[in-house]
């Protein structure tokens, strides 16, 4: 049940008939997990917590850097020095004290990644490196527990969808294979902060559609923006029968 405070407090969206009370309830018993408290992890979890989702697993070995305070909006200048998590955290508690804050404050082995995602019912991927997003994707498909995936770097972004609950859906390794270990970092190449901050918001916006059950997911589509000249494509995405990862996997 939704107590007075909760009803008031998400009034706004309690409205849409697309949520209305039951999907209300639905992200009030939602457990989250999002991996990566950077650029794109940190608007994921402020509309994430002041949606309403009732548990949010937050994952992040970093700490808070000045540089990091361009785009990465749930820190403050306070905050340098401390655990990304610990700082998260701070903030999320107050924007809403109603939702629990589980920390995962270490980097994530092959147990506990899988254990963290078996624990939840979707997984944002936040990350900003090839070998972690290939590992959240294929405990992923393990568990078979949906994976918003975003990425941004200069002045592009892209996002999808990947639910290994649905037969024709890719997953991550289809779409990108074996990838390159000498990609370009933010750190590297730069990236401006309204950029992860829109592709972190359409995170968000994703999640919440599949945890509530409306709309039309990323599922098979791969989101593509280039802020530059301020255009979106979207191009198509099959599965691979042949992927290492998802290809022998059972519908």
């Amino acid at each position: 049940m939704l107590n007075d405070q909760e009803l008031l407090r998400y009034s706004r969206q309690i409205l849409l008939q697309h949520v209305d009370i039951d999907g209300q309830l639905r992200l009030k018993q939602s457990r989250v997990l999002i991996v990566g408290l950077g650029g794109l992890g940190a608007p994921v979890a402020l509309y994430l917590a002041a949606a309403g989702v009732g548990e949010l697993h937050l994952a992040d070995f970093d700490t808070v850097d000045l540089t990091n305070l361009q785009r990465q909006i749930i820190h403050d200048t306070d905050s340098v020095g401390l655990s990304k998590v610990d700082s998260a955290i701070r903030r999320l508690t107050a924007i809403n004290p109603e939702i629990q804050l589980i920390a995962h404050r270490t980097a994530l082995d092959d147990d506990s990644l899988a254990a963290a995602v078996s624990a939840v019912d979707v997984v944002l991927d936040c990350s900003d490196n090839f070998s972690t997003r290939e590992a959240v994707n294929a405990a992923c498909v393990a568990a078979r527990k949906p994976l918003v995936s975003g990425a941004a770097i200069r002045l592009e972004g892209q996002l999808s969808v990947f639910d290994p609950r649905r037969a024709e859906s890719p997953c991550y390794h289809c779409l990108y294979g074996h990838g390159s270990e000498a990609e370009l970092t933010c750190s590297e190449a730069g990236v401006l902060g309204p950029l992860v901050g829109l592709v972190g918001s359409l995170q968000a916006l994703e999640a919440l559609k599949l945890l509530v059950g409306f709309g039309e997911p990323l599922v098979g589509r791969l989101l593509l923006i280039d802020a530059l000249g301020s255009r979106f494509r979207e191009l198509r995405v099959k599965r691979d029968p042949g992927c290492s990862v998802c290809g022998g996997r059972h519908a």
